[in-house]
């Protein structure tokens, strides 16, 4: 019999192996300020209605494989153009999987015999580069500037070099958190279009921005707008979305799960939806939480804080050697967990996220701030 070594070595792909998992951290009893979360609940009698809709759900049955009446309050939503339609994730990085197994072309004539690709610009969201290595395409990540804008002649040289399959544009970026130049976006759609590639507006943290893409994902047959309900209110939920052109998304879907969506996330969608204007309440009291940490950042010796269109900010730790560190323990060490992503990317050395909290959670973590630096 084989033993288990053995086992992993020969039927496990091996870059599979070297990899590492998406790391979770440990938040028990923790002020938890490190996942870009909303911090508020839903007031107590929305809490009791909610229970009541979901305990009157049929769970012995397979959910409705379309999930229409969210599609279709998520498009109204969202303001959804004529002649586009909406595909459900269990999350945005379900989606990001489906899209790499979708694009997944053989290399041929018909692509110039490039081998299919996906490309983003670095720091950016880990599930692009993981996604393209889980689908076994390649992933060329294109290093911004060094205060977090796009490089678009080192964007532009990467399209017409590796002829990628998916060019990702996080609107606003996660972890840097800021809205890019407009001029540069549309000269990279337009390259990607030329190219016969696909791009994806990734507008995961839509409702704490100035600017959306929405209105203009109808000038571009290969342009497609993903979006989640989890910055939105519904992190636990798990349920993404993606708008484009009807018969893009057609394709697309044919690889979706036929039941990806649960009922109890498809109500819990729904209901929330309804209430929309508790979450609008919700998310502008994030923004002004942020304004006010970003202020207090900048009255604060020895960091740097970074523009911000998102429910997080970024903060360079100053000073010699490894900073970030220190103070992310000396943070943890006082109950309040923020991400260190100083070593995600050269760009980020020293760097720290802070997701934003509520008033309090936001007082305790800039006194453990304070204290750790």
């Amino acid at each position: 019999m084989i033993d288990l070594d053995s086992l992993i070595r020969t039927r496990i792909r091996q870059d599979i192996v070297s990899m590492h998992a998406y790391a979770i951290q440990e938040s028990g009893g923790m002020v938890k300020l490190d996942m870009m979360e909303n911090p508020h609940r839903l007031p107590l009698e929305l809490q009791t209605e909610l229970g009541r809709r979901l305990g009157a759900l049929a769970l012995n049955r397979y959910p409705d494989g379309h999930s229409n009446d969210l599609r279709a309050a998520l498009a109204a939503c969202a303001e959804m153009p004529a002649g586009f339609d909406i595909m459900l994730g269990n999350g945005s990085d379900e989606l990001i999987a489906l899209l790499a197994l979708a694009c997944d072309v053989p290399a041929s004539a018909a692509n110039g015999f490039k081998p299919a690709s996906v490309l983003a610009p670095v720091p950016g969201f880990v599930m692009y580069a993981m996604s393209a290595q889980f689908q076994g395409l390649r992933f060329h990540g294109v290093p911004l500037t060094a205060d977090f804008e796009l490089d678009l002649p080192a964007m532009l040289e990467a399209i017409r070099l590796h002829q990628p399959a998916i060019t990702y544009l996080a609107y606003p970026n996660n972890p840097t958190a800021n809205l890019w130049d407009d001029v540069a976006i549309e000269r990279i759609v337009e390259a990607v279009g030329e190219i016969g590639g696909l791009v994806v507006m990734d507008e995961a943290y839509q409702p704490f921005a100035s600017r959306s893409y929405i209105d203009r994902v109808a000038l571009y047959s290969h342009v497609l707008l993903m979006r989640t309900m989890s910055k939105f209110g519904l992190a636990g939920v798990r349920l993404g979305y993606m708008i484009g052109p009807k018969a893009l998304i057609a394709e697309i879907d044919k690889l979706r799960p036929p039941f990806n969506i649960s009922v109890l996330n498809n109500a819990c969608a729904l209901f929330a939806l309804e209430h929309r204007e508790v979450f609008a309440a919700q998310a502008k009291d994030i923004c002004a939480q942020r304004a006010m940490l970003l202020q207090a950042f900048a009255q604060t010796p020895g960091v740097r804080a970074y523009p911000s269109d998102a429910n997080m900010i970024l903060l360079r730790i100053l000073g010699e050697g490894d900073r970030a560190q220190p103070v992310f323990e000396g943070m943890k060490a006082r109950k309040v967990l923020v991400k260190n992503v100083s070593k995600m990317h050269p760009l980020l050395a020293n760097c720290l996220r802070v997701t934003v909290g509520t008033q309090d959670e936001n007082r305790q973590m800039l006194l453990a701030l304070h204290q750790s630096l």
